[in-house]
């Protein structure tokens, strides 16, 4: 839409003016969000309307979609990455592994890290061992 009534070109439709009412309006409907979210997203990417509708769609996909790691997406896996305490590569390992569940990938950890605890733990009582029966040994 024009956002200058002088104005009616095909550059100047592909803009968002917030100052007009009728764009707000229009523009809300038409991508479906608040007059308060289409405002965020203009002043977060600019007057653009592809390009704000990019950006609703991507906070849309995160808001939906929070059960699945989508290794295609960066900032997914940063998120992950971190949210685990994991590296990136370790991260794409397990969900290659597990699959992209967020429930089965934080399963498939725990079990990785009781496992890890439990060889500890063997590796702790075959020392003790080790060093009773030498004690044993050399008491005797």
């Amino acid at each position: 839409m024009a956002d200058n009534k002088a104005k009616r070109g095909g550059a100047d439709r592909g803009l968002i003016a917030l100052t007009e009412k009728y764009e707000v309006a229009y523009w809300s409907k038409k991508l479906k969000v608040t007059p308060a979210k289409l405002k965020y997203a203009v002043k977060k990417v600019g007057r653009s309307a592809r390009k704000v509708e990019e950006y609703i769609k991507l906070q849309k996909h995160r808001a939906s979609d929070k059960s699945r790691i989508a290794l295609s997406e960066p900032y997914e896996v940063r998120y992950w990455s971190k949210k685990f305490k994991i590296t990136p590569a370790k991260l794409r390992l397990v969900v290659a592994t597990a699959g992209h569940s967020t429930k089965k990938v934080e399963a498939y950890l725990a079990a990785q890290k009781a496992a890890k605890k439990a060889r500890k733990a063997r590796k702790t009582v075959k020392k003790t061992v080790k060093k009773t029966a030498a004690k044993r040994k050399r008491a005797a």
